[in-house]
This record gives C-alpha cells, sequence and structure tokens, in this order.
C-alpha cells in the first residue's frame, strides 16, 4: 500500500515538474493572465526565489490565493520541496501575480489559528491541482481537511514593494511580433507547387 501511495506521490510530482516548465514559459511570454483560471488550472503565480546551495535564482509556478488582501500558498509536496527549502533559507523573493510584479517576504504560518480557513482559500482556488492530490476543498470538513493537508506547509507572502523593469513576467513577450514576421514571410513566399499534368 505504502508503494502505491509513494509511485502515485512519485508521477503526479513528475507530472507537475512538466507542467510547472510550462506555465513558466507562458508566463515569459507574457499570457500569465490568461492561465489563471481557478476553474481549470487554478491561480498561479511565480516565484523567484534563490537557491540554498548554488544562490542562483530560481523560479517556480505555485497555485496561490489572496485572503484579506494577503498573499498565501502552500507547499503541496511537503516540506522537502526545494523552493520551500530555498525560503526557509532565503526568505527575500519575487513574485509574480496576474496583477502585478512584487518584491516581498515569505513566512512559514503552518501554525496559525486561522491554518485550515487559509488553507482551504488555497485549495479552492488551485483548481485541479487538489483534486489530483485527492482533496475536495468545498465537501471536506475542517477536520477532513486538516488530516489531508497535515504535510503541508502554508506561506505567507507580505508584499514589500512593487517592481518593474527587465526581468519581470513577459520578459520574452518580444518573441511574439518576430514570430509572427517570419511566418508571413514564409507564407507569402513559400515555394508554389507545380502540378503535373
Amino acid at each position: 500500500m505504502t508503494t502505491t501511495i509513494q509511485s502515485t506521490q512519485e508521477r503526479l510530482q513528475q507530472f507537475f515538474k512538466y507542467l510547472n516548465r510550462f506555465m513558466l514559459l507562458m508566463w515569459r511570454l507574457g499570457f500569465g493572465s490568461y492561465m489563471n483560471r481557478p476553474e481549470l488550472s487554478g491561480r498561479i503565480m511565480v516565484l523567484t526565489h534563490n537557491g540554498r546551495k548554488t544562490g542562483l535564482r530560481r523560479q517556480t509556478p505555485v497555485n496561490f490565493a489572496i485572503v484579506d488582501g494577503e498573499v498565501y500558498c502552500v507547499a503541496g509536496f511537503g516540506r522537502g520541496s526545494d523552493w520551500y527549502r530555498n525560503l526557509l533559507a532565503e526568505p527575500r523573493v519575487d513574485v509574480w501575480l496576474p496583477k502585478g510584479w512584487w518584491a516581498g517576504i515569505a513566512e512559514d504560518i503552518s501554525d496559525s489559528p486561522q491554518r485550515i480557513q487559509i488553507i482551504r482559500q488555497v485549495m479552492i482556488a488551485s483548481g485541479f491541482a487538489a483534486r489530483l492530490a485527492g482533496i475536495d476543498p468545498l465537501r471536506m470538513s475542517d477536520e477532513e481537511l486538516a488530516d489531508a493537508s497535515a504535510s503541508y506547509p502554508l506561506v505567507h507572502i507580505r508584499r514589500t514593494e512593487a517592481r518593474t523593469g527587465l526581468g519581470g513576467p513577459g520578459d520574452l513577450a518580444w518573441v511574439w511580433p518576430w514570430t509572427t514576421v517570419i511566418l508571413l514571410i514564409l507564407l507569402l513566399f513559400r515555394p508554389r507547387s507545380r502540378r503535373s499534368h
């Protein structure tokens, strides 16, 4: 039984690894706000954080919810998640939200008395991701949700200042005009096939 659960979790992690690469690309191409659909992909932000060992900047798409104007997310694969461990080592992050790019400070608030209420909002906002993990935030009682999410750290991102300039969401948006021009040129000057008589 334990082997089956581990195998399922490993498959989920692999799936989300590829999904996260796709989501990050969509954000970089300027489609971040279009990818935020709670009923489908869920509400997704991108966290830019420092690798705890390498010091290199890393970017991770995560589901989030805004509760009373504050930004929250959950480490769905537990305390071993690399991005979560990076936040513990260096809490200063950049956050790409659908309506802005911010610097912020990340804090684990798993001991908060409002933990279950906030996690429920994050799970609702996560779209299909919560259901893939076997969580139905709309139907579970507080006790059931507490049991199902016991290993999920809850993170609060306190926004400190707005960001602008290079290196933010849409940094690859320049690709689209050039791609369109190249495709039009290829279509206009494509060789015409000769019909044999």
